[in-house]
């Protein structure tokens, strides 16, 4: 129902990406299961407001078009309010598509950029969203990485306490390690938004599936992001 992916480059965060995505590689035609991807990521570089999305009918990569789904759009701006944007400079975002071209194909796009991560916010955006899909095949995509420029070891001690809260599925818990600073995550409101909205539709697991940092890519230690993937189901019981 869902997956956390990180944002950096490829040649850093590229291999752990992979590894949630893969999943959707090798599940014998996922591309049929999923007609819409929400994917939802932070505001890095611009104040574009509460949330924005896309002014333009697709994204293009190097391997086509990404149409987005311009009811969708419309039906979350109205429930939200979104600033559409002609423009955005926001890599974040635009990161997860190439992936998503290779292991679905053909989808359409609800792009979403938060500029609020707070609670709040990912509780308005998570309830909206959860409306809006209701049983529709759609794939939420969290884009996310974690703690930044710490040495090695000790980003790997804020993460761990990051993933700790993703794993016990604990958007909530989450949210309030993460104002209060004892978690770490760039995309930290997406990641909570993403799980409440899961939650909403029917998830009840998470499982962190990889985690590196760049100290791992690149053998400097002294000051690291870091990164992991993850996936969100519902694990029939």
């Amino acid at each position: 129902m869902g997956l956390i992916a990180p944002h950096a480059g490829y040649d850093y965060s590229g291999q752990v990406a992979a590894c949630a995505y893969r999943l959707l590689q090798h599940n014998g035609g996922a591309g049929a299961l999923f007609d819409l991807v929400v994917v939802i990521s932070p505001l890095h570089r611009m104040l574009l407001g509460e949330f924005a999305t896309a002014q333009a009918a697709h994204y293009e990569t190097p391997l086509g078009l990404v149409p987005l789904d311009s009811e969708a759009v419309d039906a979350l701006d109205e429930a939200v309010g979104l600033n559409r944007v002609g423009f955005d400079n926001e890599h974040s975002l635009e990161i997860q598509l190439p992936f998503l071209q290779v292991v679905l194909g053909e989808f359409k796009l609800l792009p979403v950029m938060m500029g609020s991560q707070d609670i709040a916010s990912c509780q308005k955006l998570a309830a909206a969203l959860a409306d809006l899909l209701g049983s529709r095949p759609a794939l939420l995509v969290a884009s996310t990485d974690l703690s930044h420029f710490h040495p090695y070891d000790h980003a790997v001690q804020i993460d761990r306490a990051t993933l700790a809260y993703i794993a016990r599925f604990d958007p909530e818990g989450l949210a309030q390690a993460l104002q209060s600073h004892k978690a770490e995550a760039c995309g930290g409101g997406p990641v909570v938004a993403t799980m409440l909205a899961a939650r909403m539709l029917g998830a009840n697991r998470v499982q962190v599936l990889k985690y590196a940092n760049s100290g791992d890519m690149t053998g400097d230690r002294s000051s690291v992001v870091g990164y992991a993937a993850g996936v969100i189901y519902r694990e029939r019981i």
